[in-house]
Parts: C-alpha cells; structure tokens; sequence
C-alpha cells in the first residue's frame, strides 16, 4: 500500500507489482530522441524517483547532463561509456553515477542497441559544452511525456497510472 499524489491510499495489485521489463507492446517505449527511448517501470511522486529502461538504437553522443543526486544504473544490453572516463558499462555491468559530475554518454558505433536499467531520483540537468543549462528532466516532466506519447499511441493517457507511485 502507499499513498498518491492526492493523500489517498492505494493497494498495488501482482501486476502493478511484478511487470515484464521489455514489453511486448512497442507503443509503451516512450521517444525521447531520435533512435532513443525509455519504458518507465515506477514514477514515485514522492520523492521525486524515477526508474526506467533506457533504450538506444544509435551511435554516438546522447548527452551531457549532470544529476543532484545519486543515480544507479545496470547494463542490460549492448554497451556505452561516458567521455570523462576510460571505462565501458558493457552488459551485466552496474554503473553508479556521484552527485554533481558531469559526464556525456556516448553509445560506439559497433553497438546496434542498447538498454539500460536506470534508477534516479531528483533531476536530469542537460548541459552544453560550457556547462550552460539547456534543459532538464524530472519525474514530472517524464510523466508529461508519457502522457502524452500513450494518449497519441492509443494506449490512452491513463495507461501511465500503472507506473505512478
């Protein structure tokens, strides 16, 4: 049981509880850039959480951004790297993001997909190469794409209820 947005309680059913990573259903991975997607798996409302899959069809820079907060990753598929770093989080690998560093994630060449288990709370700062803020991602703003993305895929926009703690 936990408690929504609006103060009332709420029993989670087996399926809110136990649900398939990768859907079946192409229309719950939600664009998010061209050849990138996410699959929410739990919006906590709460305390600002989200945990989602993060699905790469393309090579190359995806983005440089910054987090406030911790963020845990593990590699499910594939592989990526970050620029300010000599290492690769390649399949089977977890990945723990610090506080406040700024690093731009690059999916090479050779890497037809890629998906990642991502579990953040607070933001997702984008910045530019002067660490000038260009834009940002919270757990609302993931909502509202959401929202929007199963409304124009026929799912409906309720179909993110599932997800929302």
């Amino acid at each position: 049981m936990y408690r929504n947005m609006n103060g009332s309680t709420h029993v989670l059913s087996a399926a809110e509880i136990a649900v398939p990573a990768i859907p079946e259903d192409e229309r719950v991975w939600v664009p998010q850039a061209e050849g990138v997607w996410f699959r929410p798996l739990m919006l906590n409302t709460l305390a600002g959480q989200w945990c989602n899959l993060l699905r790469v069809r393309r090579s190359g820079v995806l983005s440089r951004h910054l987090h406030p907060n911790p963020v845990h990753g593990y590699v499910i598929k594939g592989r990526w790297h970050y620029l300010e770093h000599d290492w690769v989080a390649e399949t089977g690998s977890y990945v723990f993001e610090p506080p406040g560093e700024i690093h731009t994630l690059v999916v090479p060449e050779e890497c037809p997909e890629m998906i990642t288990f991502f579990n953040i709370t607070g933001s997702m700062i984008y910045l530019d190469s002067d660490d000038r803020h260009t834009g940002y991602e919270d757990v609302f703003s993931k909502i509202d794409m959401c929202r929007e993305h199963y409304e124009s895929v026929g799912l409906g926009a309720d179909y993110l209820d599932r997800f929302i703690r």
